[in-house]
């Protein structure tokens, strides 16, 4: 494969799922496998945005009985720190099935905010240091 070929739908599934399973490696509570039930209860959600945003909020006082809040915590500080717009809505799913294309475009979605984010503080931070 070249390099300015674009990965397959599969392909990006594949690296999408080992970022995934790389930032939030540090969790115990947290094994991400897939895009459906490893995500029904917030916490990869919320693991995935601590790992970038450590100071947002305790991790360790979550509870994976508390669905509703781990999804709106996950999606408010992500919109508040990187301004990634939640795609998702935690009614439709905690109260719906887990749609595997929609949990993919959102952590698409999160992972480009995410690292956009990150490039851009460590270029505030270099020149910081200059």
């Amino acid at each position: 494969m070249t390099s300015n070929t674009r990965p397959s739908y599969k392909e990006a599934q594949e690296r999408l799922l080992k970022w995934c399973q790389s930032v939030t490696r540090n969790y115990e509570c947290v094994k991400i496998r897939n895009f459906t039930s490893d995500f029904a209860d917030g916490l990869a959600f919320c693991a995935i945005v601590h790992h970038y945003f450590p100071d947002a909020f305790d991790f360790n006082t979550l509870n994976h009985d508390s669905k509703q809040n781990n999804f709106d915590l996950a999606f408010r500080i992500a919109e508040e720190k990187a301004q990634i717009y939640p795609l998702l809505d935690s009614d439709d799913l905690i109260h719906g099935q887990l749609d595997k294309k929609c949990v993919f475009t959102y952590l698409l979605t999160l992972y480009h905010g995410l690292k956009n984010h990150e490039t851009m503080t460590n270029k505030i931070f270099e020149k910081r240091k200059l």
